[in-house]
């Protein structure tokens, strides 16, 4: 790891979540939790899908700055600018102790990466994971950007991520359960060389940064409960290339990496479950918000 900057703290105007002043990051309404899924609609839906429309804009912004020589702490600097400019809460921030506002994951990282002064290199593939705080509300979303010419297997790895992600998206409609949606992801991953990480799921989404449902990436899991409308939630499947879909933490507590070196891929969207089918909350502007674009690389070549 390279140098970690010192955190920087949000103005007293802005909103904060329970856990941004404590001292060791705990939030004391996650730590109660809820047992059911909430169901939201009117009034909460409305602030929903607006701080999932802010968190897209966060993230759109940063990813316009991703190139060769570019350091993940400049992107959190640029997120945190972004987030205050809003009077939004970037929703890492402190929480259980992270030190930054937005996660930065290179290559073999497979999640909650620190942003560092590491410059990014041609070839490298980046996650950026952001999630925001809003009126009461959180929203969560990531994507992996290509950074250059990237050999083909890590084309592959992020094509696969992305297409795992659409395959779960088509399974979202009400009577699903959500134990069958690591189904899928498991089928797009093997066909094509990749391992599903277990040890990360997705998760309900809303006044709890991380609530009910839980929803497991990976086949033949147990997960409860069944998909009605008015739930929310994310499905964010992290996948490495190669057959082992294990990982390891380094010492800072919070970075994932492969256990190989080999690198790993991820997409995440907020999801609400309607009537009929889903909207992706947390949709790129111009596209269809109740069904998954095909992939197309250039959307995430930098």
């Amino acid at each position: 790891p390279w140098k970690v900057t010192p955190q920087m703290k949000m103005p007293e105007s802005i909103q904060k979540p329970d856990y941004a002043n404590e001292p060791d990051g705990r939030s004391e309404i996650e730590r109660v939790g809820m047992r059911e899924v909430p169901v939201l609609e009117g009034d909460q839906l409305a602030t929903m899908k607006e701080v999932c429309r802010l968190g897209r804009e966060v993230l759109d912004i940063a990813s316009r700055f991703l190139k060769a020589g570019v350091t993940g702490d400049q992107i959190d600097r640029i997120v945190y600018q972004a987030c205050v400019d809003r009077q939004i809460y970037p929703s890492p921030l402190n929480y259980n102790r992270f030190p930054k506002t937005v996660c930065v994951s290179a290559n073999e990282v497979i999640c909650h990466g620190i942003p560092d002064c590491r410059p990014i290199e041609e070839g490298d593939i980046i996650n950026l994971d952001v999630s925001v705080f809003y009126k009461g509300f959180h929203s969560d979303l990531n994507e992996t950007f290509l950074i250059g010419q990237c050999d083909e297997d890590s084309q592959r790895l992020v094509r696969t991520a992305y297409k795992s992600l659409h395959a779960a998206a088509k399974l979202i409609r009400p009577g699903t359960f959500y134990r069958d949606v690591g189904n899928d992801i498991h089928l797009e991953a093997v066909k094509n060389g990749c391992s599903v990480v277990n040890t990360y799921c997705g998760h309900g989404v809303g006044e709890l940064f991380h609530g009910p449902p839980r929803i497991p990436h990976y086949r033949k899991n147990k997960a409860v409960g069944i998909m009605k409308p008015g739930h929310v939630f994310t499905i964010e499947p992290m996948l490495n290339l190669g057959g082992n879909g294990g990982d390891r933490t380094w010492p800072d507590d919070w970075t994932a990496v492969t256990p190989t070196g080999a690198r790993s891929a991820q997409f995440e969207h907020t999801f609400l479950v309607t009537q009929d089918g889903f909207e992706v909350l947390t949709a790129r502007p111009g596209t269809d918000r109740f069904s998954m674009p095909e992939y197309d690389p250039a959307m995430f070549q930098r």
